[in-house]
């Protein structure tokens, strides 16, 4: 798969057969499609399109920037491997969401044997009741502490709903959760952030 994302990756540039720039129409179904009966690129074409969506996902749900490398890699494989089982009864975004979510989750529930977790600096602010310069850390490393905090379940659900903005509905459709799930899994995941939220801002540690 490795030589076809390459090529996949160049398809923009113009420099793929003829030379011209060539934009393609083709809908991310047929693409699917066309992959699983052999053609060479299609799936390539298609992680183009998708790559830096499916890539944010990872990057939020998983801990740290190599599992979710990793995470992702394990999730496009399997995509790979497994187009001919897609029914469109999704979209195709959707469908290769829900794998790469579920390719996190498995990664975090093989990685709770580890002993520790290690996080860089910026990522795991030092919080000292008598600094005045926590105040100045931005809102966006506080919320991803808290948002690490959460259960995997919950952190998957509340990022699709709350941080990218999908519905209820459609998160509970990438998750292959029903509805009351994702709504649950939220509700406890923002009472977890508001309490995470007060107590890093209690007792001289106001921004």
């Amino acid at each position: 798969m490795s030589s076809e994302l390459n090529a996949g990756g160049r398809a923009g540039t113009g420099t793929a057969g003829t030379g011209e720039s060539q934009p393609d129409a083709t809908s991310d179904i047929d693409l699917l499609r066309a992959h699983a009966d052999g053609a060479p690129h299609a799936f390539a074409e298609l992680i183009r399109r998708h790559n830096d969506h499916l890539w944010q996902t990872a990057a939020r749900v998983c801990y740290t920037p190599e599992d979710a490398a990793d995470a992702l890699q394990e999730a496009l494989l399997s995509a790979h491997r497994n187009a001919g089982s897609f029914r469109a009864e999704s979209g195709v975004r959707t469908w290769l969401h829900r794998i790469v979510v579920n390719a996190c989750l498995d990664r975090i529930r093989r990685n709770r044997a580890r002993p520790a977790l290690f996080l860089p600096p910026e990522v795991w602010p030092e919080i000292s009741d008598n600094s005045d310069d926590y105040g100045r850390v931005d809102i966006s490393i506080v919320l991803e502490r808290a948002l690490f905090q959460l259960p995997p379940d919950q952190r998957a659900a509340v990022v699709a709903v709350d941080v990218e903005g999908y519905s209820v509905a459609d998160a509970a459709e990438m998750l292959g959760v029903p509805v009351g799930t994702v709504k649950s899994r939220c509700a406890r995941a923002r009472q977890r952030l508001k309490t995470e939220l007060d107590s890093l801002y209690a007792e001289g540690n106001q921004m």
